[in-house]
């Protein structure tokens, strides 16, 4: 076995990614981040990563909505880091709009990221899983990935599928060392929540602050956006020897959204 674990996060160059790609790197993982950023901006975050916690740490962008763009990560990944023990797939994006104005190429595009990239950068990277006798394959999926919100057709079909995904890659690698899971976060402090809530701000006729608050409250009991490093614990976590038995599963972090 290897002296130290290799890891590649989806979505890394902010928000839960980078939260989770952090967290890794400070309990000495090599970490491959990866973005839609250009080269020249996000190399430099993973020189600040290798900097603070002493890893290996590079930057891969790809677009991916398309499986050669998820080919191109994994080859990138192994060739500069070898070969991955840890996966999260973090990528996501949302769209919404009520289920008959949704437009065809915004279904496709949220499917493709948020569902079908983790298909193939799951696919690709089982073999050496397998080799290796040890993996580990998160999946941030969402509250919406196991419950419905009103205009959001293609994230929760994408999510929910995501769930499902999880739980048939954890049957076929229960006897083989490898675990998957699923996080589902609720609203969760990243940029991919701020155009939500700049909307609600607008049509509420409320301040940034009251806007937050208020979209909270229309799901969940929980008086604060969630902090990003505690879903990046939870994900060190399952990669832990104490978390092997743990697999299949959705796990909620969502401020008791999904108790009601």
């Amino acid at each position: 076995m290897r002296d130290s674990r290799i890891a590649l996060v989806t979505g890394s160059s902010s928000g839960i990614g980078l939260a989770t790609a952090k967290a890794l790197a400070a309990s000495g993982v090599q970490v491959m981040l990866h973005g839609l950023e250009e080269q020249g901006t996000g190399d430099p975050i993973a020189q600040a990563l290798a900097q603070e916690f002493g890893v290996q740490a590079r930057y891969f962008g790809a677009d991916l909505a398309s499986a050669e763009g998820v080919e191109q990560l994994i080859d990138a990944t192994v060739s500069q880091l070898g070969e991955i023990d840890i996966l999260v797939n973090n990528a996501g994006i949302q769209y919404t709009a009520n289920t008959r104005d949704f437009p065809v190429h915004k279904w496709d595009q949220v499917l493709a990221v948020n569902l079908s990239a983790a298909f193939h950068a799951t696919r690709l990277v089982l073999p050496a899983m397998e080799q290796a006798g040890w993996g580990r394959v998160i999946n941030v999926a969402s509250v919406h990935g196991l419950v419905g919100s009103a205009n959001k057709s293609a994230y929760c079909a994408a999510k929910h599928g995501l769930v499902g995904l999880t739980k048939v890659v954890a049957l076929e690698q229960a006897a083989n060392g490898i675990t998957a899971n699923a996080i589902c976060p609720g609203w969760t402090d990243t940029p991919l929540l701020n155009h939500q809530i700049e909307t609600f701000a607008s049509e509420q006729g409320v301040s940034i602050e009251q806007s937050r608050l208020g979209l909270l409250h229309t799901k969940t009991p929980y008086p604060s956006l969630i902090d990003p490093a505690s879903i990046g614990a939870m994900i060190l976590f399952l990669c832990s020897d104490a978390a092997a038995a743990i697999t299949g599963a959705a796990l909620p972090i969502d401020g008791a959204w999904t108790a009601q």
